[in-house]
């Protein structure tokens, strides 16, 4: 049997052109073999990859943490977006770790393959902090809190899963299944996570240079990309980052315009003492849960009692917050070594996010936002009643 013909690989013709697209499982060596084989018995002009940029970098390069400053993290507000890409990049090497293969090893085959035989590499993905962007962005408030939930979650999760069932994975009628319920149950993560990037990973691969092109994508998109064969696809305007939300932008100042009417209303009213009494009600909240929090993420002590005094006020202040005076103190405390920043490419579980410097970094600040918007709410409601 070629390797044209295996259950993983979809012939597509383009203006004369053949397309193969190989639908892999991440962590699967059965995926590595059939990668290598395909573009071994092809020999394809162009091999394109699901990848962009800065992952392409992180399979070639896995000392490329060392440059990775954390005080660049935090003045540039990444720590929300570099903390959601450990922990996904994290799962995958459990699982891979569980089944002996290394999170992206057909990807890094397909790439070494395209160098042994002289054929063009294309990196077909969008790139990472587009579509995150642009997945937070089509999140309501209420989908980002669960998101994150599920995301913290997934570090203490320890189900067990065998090679035939990620090999499932690869099977067109479960891939089919598997999209079409994620869909109806997270239809707002459907269209940036899954459906904007089939249309742009199609397009790049038609766009390849070369009469035969081999693309090696996520089964899962096989598809969706099959489907937008002959679509227009605009890449750039699919890389742009939507405004936030009109809810979003007004978040920021619900606590300050709150603080401000409860003082409006202790001058009109005359009541001082009740709504003096009120807001120092809403400032012991704030710096409780912000301290709090900061505790029970392993903050330094001299973390959490600045991220607490500070959250009050902060929290007054559009754009800014206790989460990145955490970060920033913790930062300075407990300055990550060459160590900890190499040390994020091996980060597995809840223990090695906490016992990494750089990572701890993270999960601190994230912890003290999270407490400071929770003491600030409790405040909120304080200064109502």
């Amino acid at each position: 049997m070629s390797a044209a013909s295996l259950d993983c690989v979809t012939h597509l013709e383009y203006k004369g052109r053949d397309i193969y697209l190989v639908g892999t499982a991440h962590v699967s060596q059965r995926s590595v073999d059939d990668v290598g084989r395909v573009i071994e018995d092809i020999r394809p002009d162009t091999v394109c990859v699901e990848l962009d940029a800065a992952r392409h970098q992180a399979l070639v390069d896995p000392k490329r943490w060392r440059s990775l400053d954390i005080f660049q993290v935090i003045r540039e507000r990444r720590i929300t977006f570099l903390l959601t890409s450990l922990v996904l990049s994290s799962y995958q090497r459990r699982l891979g770790a569980k089944l002996g293969v290394r999170p992206g090893a057909e990807m890094l085959a397909a790439i070494d393959q395209a160098e042994r035989i002289g054929a063009e590499l294309v990196l077909a993905d969008r790139d990472m902090p587009a579509t995150l962007r642009r997945t937070w962005a089509a999140l309501s408030v209420w989908d980002c809190v669960q998101l994150t939930g599920t995301l913290v979650g997934s570090m203490f999760a320890k189900g067990e899963i065998t090679e035939e069932q990620v090999e499932a994975l690869k099977d067109r009628d479960n891939i089919s299944e598997l999209v079409r319920e994620f869909a109806e149950l997270m239809p707002r993560l459907q269209r940036p996570l899954i459906d904007e990037r089939d249309r742009f990973l199609m397009s790049s691969v038609r766009e390849a240079p070369g009469q035969r092109v081999v693309a090696v994508v996520g089964a899962g998109h096989v598809g969706g990309m099959v489907s937008y064969l002959h679509a227009d696809v605009d890449r750039e305007a699919l890389s742009e980052i939507p405004p936030p939300s009109w809810i979003r932008r007004l978040l920021p100042w619900l606590s300050p315009v709150v603080v401000l009417l409860g003082f409006a209303h202790a001058h009109a009213e005359g009541a001082r003492d009740g709504v003096l009494l009120a807001l120092a009600g809403w400032a012991i909240a704030n710096v409780g849960f912000t301290a709090l929090f900061g505790l029970i993420a392993r903050a330094h002590l001299l973390t959490a009692l600045a991220a607490a005094c500070a959250a009050p006020l902060v929290v007054l202040i559009p754009g800014t917050g206790a989460g990145i005076v955490a970060a920033y103190v913790e930062a300075w405390l407990r300055r990550p070594t060459l160590a900890d920043c190499e040390g994020l490419s091996h980060v597995s579980s809840l223990r090695d996010f906490r016992s990494n410097r750089f990572t701890r970094v993270l999960i601190v600040s994230l912890a003290a936002s999270v407490g400071s918007a929770l003491g600030a709410a409790i405040g909120v409601i304080w200064l109502l009643v």
